[in-house]
């Protein structure tokens, strides 16, 4: 059975979507980028700046369902600029135990929604 997962403490979607749907075990989620939850303003001081807000949004939707990072197990970076990857990888990096980090794949894209520079989406199993 399909259970819709929201947040107050991640953006609320802006189209027809949801921030996340649980199936069974396994969360699929939509993708976040470094809009504020309480404020709604994009945090676009730096990159790295920027995928800390993106995940932060993420760990956010992983709690309310009753997970964390560790239950990820495949994650999907959207990129404006191949050349910020390193420090986008940093951040990112940062919030897994390296031996146990999902599969991913980091795309390079056009343009993203209100053009920020990274958008992260991810599936977990608990």
């Amino acid at each position: 059975m399909k259970q819709i997962i929201f947040t107050k403490k991640a953006p609320a979607p802006i189209g027809p979507y949801n921030q996340a749907v649980l199936i069974g075990n396994t969360l699929y989620t939509s993708g976040q980028i470094a809009l504020h939850p309480e404020s709604g303003e994009l945090v676009l001081n730096d990159i790295e700046t920027e995928t800390k807000q993106v995940m932060e949004n993420m760990k956010a939707v992983l709690e309310a369902a009753g997970m964390g990072y560790e239950h990820v197990v495949k994650t999907t970076i959207f990129i404006m600029n191949m050349g910020d990857f390193a420090r986008i990888n940093t951040v990112y990096g940062s919030y897994f135990d390296e031996k146990t980090a999902p599969a991913r794949e980091t795309v390079q894209v056009a343009c993203l929604p209100k053009n920020v520079n990274v958008e992260i989406s991810m599936i977990a199993v608990k």
